[in-house]
């Protein structure tokens, strides 16, 4: 109950029991704080203050009167079916989210009327389970909270599954786009990147990092974050900008390294029908393809590494210890690193099939590159954490 607080989970109780007996229980299992001890003595009336009614109390009040209350009351003793549907109607109305459990007959119409039933799968009737959307096998109320989790954490995971991918292709497409610009002496287009480089690119950097994020564990915090809104969705006005930063970075960072190897370290010669094979005059535009495939490629697995914690530091010492913890992310950012290798120094493959050669000291480009990278993606989560409201 106290974790489902942590979540900004109201708990209810609606029973047929005792005033007394329910408000004791509800004490113990602490959906009643421990404040409202003291305002109780052992001698109790039957109206145990405004966080724990009786039916006839509640249903006494208007709508319009349930409405005006600061607060409702969080037990509801000697319940009817109509007293917990009108508790439902009076959640609906603050724009909540209602998930009722029960397990006999007479639960059966709130279960039907809640946004969510959960019928108890042991001691249910047969008609609760039929109203029901779920059915709670173990009857343990623990088991929905660990639901809970695992939701939160489906769809967190979801969310950083979309966000690399997504990411990831902008940063190709900016790369791409903006390296139209870049022409030889007849006046065509010099590619930055071959199409089947583009789409190695993609084979390394989409399918497994992206897939490694969707079995990602729940964060120790994930239970201290609000409910989300349901009209949020999955691309979230922070998820649509770290998509546009990340993308737009990752593919600024690499057409630049594009211009700084044929024009900041080289002669600028874009050679002759280099989109179509390798010769001498295109030897300058083969190694600076071969940085930037480096470059973008590398840049995307360590960005599905920034991608585990959307908001958090990724990056500090803390973290880099534990960047094995998720082995299926590891070892995918490890086989992409490898085959990038590959790739780039594999003769016949690099010049024939990927139109890139391989690279020398630029490697240096694409390593500082790399630590820019880095360093602007914690500044900018840096940022979010002090401009957007704390999650916890």
């Amino acid at each position: 109950v106290m974790e489902c607080y942590r979540a900004g989970i109201q708990v209810t109780m609606l029973t047929g029991d005792h005033p007394q007996t329910a408000a004791a229980i509800a004490r113990q299992v602490g959906i009643l704080q421990e404040e409202n001890d003291e305002k109780s003595g052992e001698h109790q009336a039957l109206s145990l203050g405004p966080l724990v009614m009786t039916a006839r109390e509640f249903d006494r009040l208007t709508d319009d009167e349930i409405d005006a209350l600061p607060e409702l009351p969080h037990v509801i003793a000697r319940c009817s079916p109509d007293t917990k549907v009108k508790m439902i109607e009076a959640m609906h109305r603050r724009s909540g989210i209602v998930a009722m459990t029960g397990d006999g007959v007479n639960d059966s119409p709130s279960l039907k009327f809640a946004d969510v039933g959960i019928a108890m799968g042991q001691t249910g009737s047969d008609v609760a389970k039929q109203a029901s959307e779920i059915i709670l096998t173990d009857d343990n109320f623990a088991t929905i909270v660990r639901a809970i989790r695992e939701g939160r954490r489906v769809f967190s995971n979801i969310q950083r599954f979309c966000c690399v991918l997504v990411s990831g292709n902008v940063a190709e497409l900016v790369c791409l786009v903006i390296g139209l610009a870049f022409r030889d002496g007849l006046g065509e287009t010099v590619f930055p990147l071959s199409p089947v480089a583009i789409l190695v690119n993609n084979l390394l950097t989409g399918t497994p990092p992206a897939m490694a994020l969707g079995v990602e564990k729940a964060w120790p915090t994930i239970m201290d974050e609000p409910p989300r809104s349901p009209s949020s969705g999955l691309f979230t006005w922070e998820v649509q900008g770290d998509i546009v930063f990340y993308g737009f970075g990752i593919g600024l960072l690499s057409i630049a390294n594009f211009w700084l190897v044929m024009n900041g370290f080289g002669d600028g010669h874009m050679g002759e029908e280099c989109n179509k094979a390798y010769s001498e005059s295109c030897d300058l535009v083969f190694r600076a393809r071969g940085t930037v495939f480096a470059t973008l490629t590398l840049a995307i697995l360590l960005h599905a590494y920034n991608c585990r914690r959307l908001r958090g530091p990724m990056w500090n010492w803390h973290m880099i210890r534990r960047v094995h913890e998720n082995r299926f992310l590891f070892s995918g950012v490890v086989c992409g690193t490898i085959l990038c290798i590959l790739c780039i120094y594999v003769p016949g493959l690099n010049t024939s099939v990927l139109k890139l050669k391989g690279i020398s000291w630029e490697w240096g480009i694409v390593l500082v590159t790399l630590l820019i990278f880095l360093i602007l993606s914690e500044l900018y989560k840096f940022a979010k954490r002090k401009l957007y409201k704390p999650l916890s």
